[in-house]
C-alpha cells in the first residue's frame, strides 16, 4: 500500500500527472483476462527517465510497490497491483528518439507501440517485424518477451531488442546491450531483463534491431481434413526451406467464430493462413510451392493474393481471432492459455487438447502459431458461475501439464505474470530458486511489481 507520505512526495515530483480518482484507478485496475479487478492507490505519469528514477527512490523509502504498466493488453494479469502501490503508466513516454537508417536500428521510449514506430519507418523503407497481434507498447513487449504472428520469420523481442536503460528499485539507471552487432563483453543483462515483467526493473529506452520491408509480400489460407494433414504440410514446408513469414492455425470452431464476427465464408475446418516476403518472383513462387504441398496433404485449394487489402483482411481477422472468439458466446471471459510444444509434438498436443476440451463441456476454440509450435485455447466461461472458472483453470493446467511431459513449456508468449507461477517449479526445478534469488539481488525490498514470477518468499 502507499503510504501518504509516499503520495505527498509523488505529488510533490509529478503534479497533476499522479493519478488518484476513482476512474484512473480502476482503469489501471482491469485485466483483459479472467482476473478480479486489483486497482492500485495511485497511477503515476511520468515524461522522462529522470522522473522514473524519482517514483523508484520514493517508493523505495517508504516500501511501496512499483508496477511498470504499458498498453494493459497482458493475460496473465501482469500490470494488475497484488498489494496496491503505484502503477506506473508509461503513455507519455512515446516517442521514438533516433531512427538509424543505415545500421537499421531505433532507439525509443517504452510507451511506443509497435503500430506507432512502423508509421514512424515509412518513409525508411525499414520495419519493425515482432507482431504479437494487440498494438502493445515495445516496453511492455520487452518486459514479457513477447512474440506472435511473425516470429518464424523474424524472431521475437529476444532477437530484436539490442539493449535497454532500465531504471532499478533503488533509483540506479544502468544501460545494457549495445548498438554493436555482437559482443562478449560480460553477462547479458539485455537478456535478463527481458521477460523480467517489470520484477527486476523499469525500462525507460529501448534500441530495437529494424528489418527492410519486404518488397512484395502473397498471403493466403487453405483448410484441412484435420489438424495432423496441416501439421504434416507445416513441417514438410519447413524442411523444404521455404521461407514463411507468418503461418498461422485455426481449428474448425474458431473457423466457425470468424465467420459470424467478420463475415467470411471459411468451411468448418482447420485452416492453415500464410504469408511470404521477398521479391514479387520469389514471394509468388513461394506461394505456388506451398500451394503444391498442401495439396499433397489434401488441403483445399490454397487461395492466395499479393494484393494489399486482401492481405490486410486475412491478418485483420487473424488478429481480431481473440474477440470473435469472446463474441462467439457473448458476456463471457476468457481463459487463454499459450502453451508451445515442439513442431514434432503439436498435433499430439492440440488433439489431445481438443479432447479435454470436448469433454468438460466449456467451449474452447484453438488458434496459434503452428510454425513455431505454439498454439491458444480461448476456455470461454459463464463469469457469474464459479464453477466455470474452476473447469477451465482445470484444462489450463492440464494443458501446461501436457506442454511439459512433450518437451514444451506452460507460456510460449504470455508470460508468467500470476497466472503461470503454479508451473514454473516443473518446468524450471531450482533454476526457478535462482530466478528469485536474482530478485532479491536486485531488489532486496520486493517492491517491483510483487507477486508475480518469481516464488513468492518475500
Amino acid at each position: 500500500m502507499a503510504t501518504e507520505q509516499a503520495i505527498r512526495l509523488l505529488q510533490e515530483l509529478l503534479g497533476p500527472r499522479l493519478g488518484l480518482s476513482k476512474a484512473d484507478l480502476a482503469a489501471h485496475g482491469k485485466s483483459e483476462s479472467y482476473f478480479p479487478d486489483m486497482p492500485p492507490d495511485a497511477v503515476a505519469y511520468p515524461e522522462s527517465t529522470a522522473e522514473v528514477q524519482g517514483i523508484a527512490r520514493i517508493c523505495a523509502a517508504e516500501r511501496v510497490p512499483v508496477i511498470g504498466w504499458g498498453a494493459g493488453t497482458s493475460l496473465e494479469g501482469h500490470g494488475l497491483a497484488v498489494q496496491g502501490g503505484v502503477v506506473v503508466d508509461f503513455s507519455r513516454m512515446n516517442r521514438v528518439l533516433d531512427i538509424r537508417a543505415a545500421d537499421m536500428d531505433v532507439e525509443v521510449e517504452p510507451g511506443v507501440t509497435r503500430e506507432a514506430l512502423n508509421e514512424d519507418l515509412r518513409a525508411t523503407g525499414l520495419f519493425f517485424p515482432v507482431d504479437p497481434g494487440a498494438n502493445a507498447s515495445l516496453g511492455g513487449m520487452a518486459m514479457t518477451r513477447a512474440s506472435g504472428t511473425t516470429t518464424v520469420r523474424y524472431g521475437s523481442m529476444r532477437d530484436n531488442v539490442m539493449g535497454l536503460e532500465v531504471v532499478l528499485a533503488d533509483g540506479r539507471v544502468i544501460q545494457t546491450g549495445s548498438r554493436a552487432r555482437k559482443s562478449a563483453a560480460g553477462y547479458d543483462l539485455t537478456a535478463l531483463f527481458l521477460g523480467s515483467e517489470g520484477t527486476l526493473g523499469l525500462v525507460t529506452r529501448l534500441t530495437l534491431r529494424l528489418h527492410g520491408i519486404p518488397e512484395a509480400t502473397t498471403a493466403g489460407i487453405c483448410a484441412f481434413p484435420d489438424m495432423n494433414s496441416a501439421v504434416a504440410a507445416v513441417t514438410e514446408t519447413i524442411q523444404m526451406g521455404i521461407p514463411m513469414a507468418r503461418i498461422e492455425f485455426a481449428d474448425a470452431a474458431t473457423a466457425q467464430a470468424f465467420n459470424a464476427y467478420a463475415g467470411t465464408d471459411m468451411a468448418a475446418a482447420p485452416h492453415l493462413m500464410v504469408e511470404f516476403h521477398g521479391s514479387p518472383e520469389s514471394a509468388a513462387q513461394d506461394a505456388e510451392r506451398f500451394a503444391e504441398i498442401v495439396a499433397d496433404h489434401g488441403a483445399s485449394p490454397f487461395r492466395w493474393s499479393a494484393r494489399e487489402e486482401e492481405r490486410r483482411a486475412l491478418w485483420s481477422m487473424r488478429h481480431n481471432g481473440y474477440y470473435a472468439i469472446l463474441a462467439s458466446r457473448p458476456g463471457a471471459r476468457a481463459v487463454v492459455t499459450d502453451i508451445c510444444v515442439p513442431i514434432s509434438q503439436l498435433a499430439r498436443a492440440v488433439e489431445e487438447t481438443q479432447a479435454d476440451i470436448a469433454a468438460s463441456g466449456i467451449p474452447g476454440p484453438i488458434l496459434g502459431h503452428v510454425g513455431d509450435g505454439n498454439f491458444h485455447a480461448i476456455l470461454l466461461i459463464d463469469p457469474e458461475r464459479p464453477e466455470d472458472l474452476t473447469e477451465a483453470k482445470a484444462l489450463s493446467a492440464r494443458m501446461s501439464e501436457r506442454a511439459l511431459r512433450l518437451g514444451g513449456t506452460s507460456t510460449g508468449e504470455h508470460g508468467v505474470g500470476m497466472g503461470k507461477t503454479a508451473f514454473m517449479r516443473a518446468e524450471h526445478g531450482e533454476g526457478w530458486d535462482v530466478m528469485g534469488e536474482l530478485k532479491k539481488a536486485l531488489d532486496p525490498l520486493g517492491i517491483m511489481n510483487p507477486g508475480k514470477l518469481v516464488p513468492p518468499t518475500q
